[in-house]
């Protein structure tokens, strides 16, 4: 056996074979194709087995034929390991026969190379695979009413690494989908819905499938949905469709069909998501204000009055830094955006994000719209603010702020009238002197 340097960022990856001049040149090119990787070479299955009880692996490749235990055994206690349950496993062979194929995709091999490529091929093949397979495991709802059927494809889905919820009913099924979206603001942790399209009881497998797209409305990219049914013919294939499937299979169906299945839809589920994190980076973007880091005047008309209509006592502070130009005709423009971007960020720092809308109104104007308030809390909340912002002295400069505060505990007060109502208590409190708060009359 033997270990190349492991780097904390690098793919893990551990080559079985017999042949210790096959290990060699396999380890040594991809060495030179894979930056930083982490290399770890066996002869037998057993030995690879003491290594696999002590680290997780990106990455298996093993040969067929293997002294002791051959490379199916060896695929076979990898996943009964419940770190290594995921984890790819290829066999390298050059005599796969299709009975080979069937009994090894039982035993959860992820993939085949034939031999006689070469070893570049190979590498070529393991960079690929490894791009490939990154994260292509998922959460699979499966909704199955006979329970001998059920068994023998949970027990393979989990072989393959799928994470699955198995249920006898649609009934069942849409129920824990509606709990899913209701925990998660509206999404759904899981990936893929597996289910037969003729479910015993009130609803079928096409009935859920309806209600996935219409009641939940769920897209096929968001939640794809993948059907088994016993009927082939172009009918049913109709049915299937209409109802919203993205794809089906038919019984009886071969274990490489549906885990094959299975790994396609996912990647539609990862595609949705990294789509979707891009839109959320966008709009981040778009509405956070660069200097300060906290979210635009877009932002807050935009997100501001729903958040009014969540929270009753809400209170809007208008925060106005005091003597702003002094300090960057004294000291600099760029001294006064030292003092913008650290106020900033104090701010977001200071305020929970679930309890408030933190925004630049403008110039050294900041806004904090801020739930469960009083007209007394939200004085001494306000004052405390102000003190804290005199502590931060950026570069050694004393710094005050003065601030305007607005109150009401009516859902029904509409943002503009806050804001209006927060400015005019913040001239009120410039005209007093500065360094203070001043609340305006209580809205309703």
């Amino acid at each position: 056996m033997r270990n190349r340097t492991l780097d904390r960022h690098s793919a893990r990856i551990m080559i079985v074979d017999r042949s210790e001049v096959a290990q060699s040149i396999i380890a040594h090119i991809l060495q030179k194709e894979m930056q930083n990787v982490y290399i770890v070479t066996c002869g037998s299955a057993e030995e690879a087995l003491e290594y696999i009880h002590r680290e997780k692996f990106d990455l298996i490749t093993t040969a067929l034929l293997l002294p002791g235990l051959d490379g199916l055994d060896l695929c076979h206690e990898i996943r009964q390991s419940t770190q290594q349950q995921s984890t790819p496993v290829v066999i390298v062979s050059s005599d796969a026969d299709s009975r080979l194929l069937r009994e090894g995709f039982s035993a959860g091999v992820s993939d085949y190379f034939n031999k006689s490529l070469g070893y570049r091929a190979l590498v070529e093949f393991i960079k690929e695979i490894t791009q490939r397979q990154a994260g292509l495991v998922g959460r699979v709802l499966y909704v199955e009413d006979s329970l001998t059927t059920a068994r023998v494809t949970y027990k393979l889905m989990q072989n393959h690494g799928f994470q699955v919820t198995h249920v006898t009913s649609a009934e069942q099924a849409l129920n824990i989908l509606k709990q899913d979206r209701e925990k998660h603001n509206n999404e759904t942790e899981y990936d893929v819905v597996f289910t037969d399209f003729f479910l015993k009881g009130a609803m079928s497998g096409g009935d859920l499938l309806h209600a996935i797209r219409t009641q939940l409305h769920c897209s096929r990219q968001e939640l794809p949905v993948l059907v088994i049914t016993v009927k082939n013919n172009e009918s049913c294939q109709a049915d299937i469709f209409h109802s919203g499937a993205n794809d089906f299979i038919v019984k009886p169906t071969t274990d490489e069909v549906l885990i094959s299945r299975l790994k396609s839809l996912l990647l539609i589920k990862q595609q949705y998501n990294v789509l979707q994190r891009y839109s959320r980076d966008m709009y981040q973007l778009a509405t956070t204000d660069a200097l300060t880091g906290v979210r635009n005047k877009e932002f807050l008309f935009h997100d501001g009055p729903e958040f009014l209509k969540k929270h009753a006592n809400v209170c809007l502070m208008m925060v106005d830094i005091d003597k702003l130009e002094h300090i960057n005709s004294s000291y600099g423009h760029i001294a006064g955006d030292h003092v913008l971007h650290m106020i900033g960020h104090y701010l977001n720092e200071y305020f929970s994000e679930k309890k408030s809308v933190i925004a630049r109104f403008g110039g050294k104007k900041f806004t904090v719209l801020l739930s469960d308030c009083t007209k007394e809390n939200a004085k001494d909340a306000a004052d405390l603010l102000r003190e804290k912002i005199m502590q931060l002295r950026p570069d050694d400069m004393e710094v005050t702020v003065s601030i305007g505060l607005a109150i009401t505990s009516e859902r029904k007060v509409s943002l503009n009238r806050l804001i209006m109502s927060a400015d005019d208590a913040l001239e009120s409190a410039k005209q007093q002197g500065l360094n203070r708060v001043f609340t305006a009359k209580e809205l309703s």
